[in-house]
């Protein structure tokens, strides 16, 4: 993982699993993001060591509290920014594919400033 776009890729993607998986496993993380087990082993031990996620006793990725609001925050994002776009004119798909890049790289301010045009 070589960055906080990464790390927060990774965070939003375990929440999103965890929503339809009963445990999330880093086998789970490859298939959904196509990496290599390599990439998302070293992705889990990091996250691990920064205190985002815990493993259980079977090797499940659990979100810690912190984990979990930093994903919450950036799935957030992700959400209203495709909702943004959708209301703006794109289509379902090419507002999901934008936004999982648009939401790692706007300001805080930029992301009010959508979110409150979603809200009108």
């Amino acid at each position: 993982m070589r960055d906080h776009e990464s790390e927060e890729m990774y965070l939003e993607t375990i929440l999103r699993l965890g929503e339809r998986l009963d445990t999330v496993r880093s086998v789970d993380v490859v298939e959904e993001l196509g990496y290599a087990k390599s990439s998302v082993s070293r992705a889990v031990n990091l996250l691990k060591a920064q205190g985002y996620i815990e493993l259980d006793a079977s090797g499940g990725l659990l979100l810690t509290a912190r984990g979990r609001e930093k994903a919450n925050a950036i799935y957030e994002r992700h959400r209203v920014i495709t909702e943004a776009l959708v209301k703006m004119g794109a289509g379902k798909e090419t507002a999901e594919q934008n936004a999982c890049r648009i939401e790692h790289v706007i300001t805080d301010e930029l992301f009010s400033v959508i979110k409150n045009y979603v809200k009108e």
